[in-house]
């Protein structure tokens, strides 16, 4: 397939979740005083789907989330659930449960119990009510002797699995989630990322989780949005988001970058550098033909350290500044000119390449993508 094929070719990821949305968010804004958190946000969630809200602290992810929960009201704008206006429905009336960040457990109450309030709450007789317990329980791995133990004598894990477990207890239709893996340790929070993703295709809930964490939001989601400064930047599957962001912004957010400043040179596919010098083959962004100026962005995974008999669309010489170790693969910082690039190899490559080493560095027009602000 040729480059220009590539950079116009869509994704065709096969969606695992129903095309009738449960929840819309048609001009959402959200002010305080003078001060707009959330501005103008149109969004469609879909029934079943994972969707994964991120973006830097302050972006207006969880002011969005606790709209959707009944915890704030909308200064503008309106929220449908089901084709109905639900703006000022409190919380308690609507069908969606709010996992938080700090869990809200009842620390006096044992796991049963715990996980039994929503059941109670609703007047379920106790014999149905420890049936529908035991079984949670067992959805959300915990053991069944944990019935009667006192939350507070569980892990740190053991918790999120209970507030997941009491959640659930309440049959959402819309589970709600406010950065609940942020404060535990990094091995727990790889488990548990995976279970969420086995209990959300287990229950086929539709599942709205909020993080800023790029691993979270690319293991678990079907759909990322990206917010920053109130506004909905992206939104899309996990690798549109990654390999065809809509911006710097998203591109940057997403993961490492080199990013190349660059202005059309001819007519053609040839552009000059503005802050690294050379001639580059660039792809024109999708539905930009015309434009002068622009970005080139590169994945260190993308950029290929070359062998002398190996060639590619584009190259530049530099030398290596510095070493990363990330387990399977070795990440080098590379200064060329006045810019440092980034660039990842495997680790058998990586035997070959020493500190202050110059090297070529490679890609193809199609290993990159464009973007122009």
């Amino acid at each position: 397939m040729d480059a220009v094929n590539l950079q116009s070719q869509e994704f065709s990821t096969q969606r695992s979740y129903s095309s009738t949305p449960v929840l819309q968010l048609i001009g959402v804004s959200k002010a305080f005083g003078s001060f707009v958190a959330v501005h103008k946000v149109d969004l469609d969630v879909y029934e079943g789907e994972f969707l994964t809200l991120v973006g830097p602290s302050g972006s207006g992810k969880t002011t969005l989330l606790r709209m959707l929960a009944g915890m704030e009201v909308p200064s503008q704008g309106n929220i449908i659930l089901r084709g109905n206006r639900i703006n000022d429905l409190p919380p308690n009336l609507r069908p969606t449960c709010l996992v938080f960040q700090s869990l809200a457990l009842f620390p006096h109450k044992t796991v049963g119990e715990n996980i039994e309030f929503p059941l109670k709450v609703r007047g379920v007789g106790a014999p149905e009510r420890r049936r529908r317990a035991l079984e949670l329980m067992a959805t959300v791995h915990l053991p069944e002797n944990y019935y009667r133990r006192n939350v507070m004598h569980c892990s740190g894990g053991e918790k999120q699995r209970v507030a997941l477990a009491r959640a659930l207890a309440f049959d959402p239709e819309v589970l709600l989630f406010d950065e609940p893996l942020s404060a535990i340790d990094y091995r727990l929070k790889k488990v548990l990322q995976k279970e969420l993703k086995e209990l959300h295709q287990a229950t086929r809930k539709t599942f709205v989780y909020v993080t800023h964490s790029l691993e979270e939001a690319m293991v678990m989601s079907d759909r990322i949005a990206v917010m920053h400064q109130g506004r909905l930047i992206q939104v899309g599957s996990p690798e549109e988001i990654y390999e065809r962001p809509a911006n710097r912004f998203v591109a940057e957010f997403m993961g490492d970058v080199n990013i190349i400043r660059v202005k059309r040179r001819e007519k053609d596919l040839i552009w000059s550098g503005e802050d690294v010098d050379g001639s580059f083959c660039v792809l024109p962004p999708p539905g930009e033909p015309d434009i002068c100026s622009a970005y080139i962005v590169i994945r260190p995974e993308r950029l290929r350290v070359l062998r002398p008999h190996e060639t590619a669309d584009n190259i530049l010489i530099g030398e290596i500044h510095n070493r990363y170790d990330l387990g399977s693969r070795i990440q080098y910082q590379v200064r060329v000119g006045e810019k440092m690039m980034l660039v990842e190899v495997s680790r058998s490559q990586a035997s070959s390449l020493s500190l202050q080493m110059e090297v070529t560095l490679g890609w193809n027009a199609s290993d990159a993508f464009t973007v122009v602000s």
